[in-house]
């Protein structure tokens, strides 16, 4: 007798390789940059920050090259990606997780930094254009797809002029800080209307709204690296405040996003830790305050915690073939 066939329709799963697992790079070259930055206030050598940042170039090289295969290999899947009013704010964080190794390339190689940042900068620029101009064109967006991800694309460019001052590219710096801000001001106020107004954020993408904290926390590390400030005036202390007040009140929510079931958009909540904790190692160094450095050494260790929960439950999901799938 032959086995009853199942109903269950097959799956590639290259093709079904998601674009928001960059978000995993965001969060792990963060972490490598939070790491120095915890190194260089305690005096401590560069050994755990040089493992963090190999760790997470690794994986940026490896989770490239399987992306650009799904490109060739079904380029309908990534299309349908890209016409995604959700997925398609995920697309920018290949250029942003280039952006964010750059910086960790500082202290090790200069060139290659440099050579990271031209590129992530240039794709950064093209992308955010092209998903603002999609934004703009498309007729079939609801305000249900509004959530916090929006940030990544048009945002994110906030973060060039970490890497781009230490390079001598001023002017281009100040390009793309201006061009973060302004969509801050803009996207803040309509993400805010819908969270308020309207129906709320589905639980899968509840973790998105720790994205809040990204925004003011990198425009602070940029600012001050723009005005190669050596104290923090007015506009670098609302910069960080507003990043710590996110903070605070998505703190309030802790119970509630504790009891969501894993997934890919829990790494959500690891680049916005990651650039609040080294924005307090940064108002640190340029106050003096203690306790701006025991707040910077808190929250490392609770970024350093969420990295290695959200390491191993993505390892776990990755053995049990829930990674990959239709949704």
């Amino acid at each position: 007798m032959s086995k009853p066939t199942s109903n269950k329709p097959a799956h590639n799963r290259l093709e079904h390789f998601p674009i928001n697992i960059f978000a995993l790079i965001m969060g792990l070259g963060g972490f490598g940059i939070a790491t120095h930055k915890l190194e260089t206030t305690l005096g401590w050598t560069d050994t755990l920050s040089m493992a963090a940042v190999i760790f997470a170039s690794g994986m940026f090289l490896f989770l490239l090259a399987i992306y650009l295969l799904k490109l060739v290999r079904y380029p309908a899947a990534v299309r349908a990606e890209w016409n995604h009013p959700i997925k398609l704010s995920f697309f920018p964080a290949i250029s942003i997780s280039m952006l964010i190794l750059s910086i960790c390339f500082l202290a090790i190689n200069k060139q290659l930094s440099l050579w990271v940042w031209i590129n992530g900068a240039t794709i950064q620029l093209i992308t955010a254009l092209s998903v603002i101009r999609y934004w703009i064109k498309q007729a079939h967006f609801k305000e249900q797809h509004l959530n916090p991800a929006w940030f990544i694309p048009a945002v994110g460019n906030i973060l060039v002029p970490v890497a781009g001052m230490a390079h001598g590219f001023t002017e281009i710096s100040w390009f793309f800080f201006s061009f973060g801000l302004l969509f801050w001001i803009i996207l803040q106020a309509i993400i805010f209307n819908r969270l308020i107004f309207h129906t709320p954020l589905p639980e899968r993408l509840l973790p998105t709204l720790f994205i809040l904290i990204a925004p003011p926390a990198v425009g602070f590390l940029s600012y001050t690296t723009l005005t190669n400030a050596t104290t923090i005036d007015p506009f670098a202390h609302f910069l960080y405040y507003a990043s710590f007040l996110f903070f605070l009140l998505l703190a309030t929510k802790f119970n509630l996003l504790a009891k969501l079931k894993f997934g890919l958009p829990w790494w959500a909540y690891s680049f916005p830790m990651a650039a609040l904790t080294m924005a307090s190692f940064k108002f640190y160094e340029l106050s003096g305050l203690a306790y701006m450095k025991t707040t910077g050494i808190a929250l490392y260790g609770i970024t350093g915690v969420l990295i290695f929960i959200l390491l191993l439950n993505t390892l776990k999901a990755a053995m049990q073939g829930k990674i990959c799938v239709p949704e």
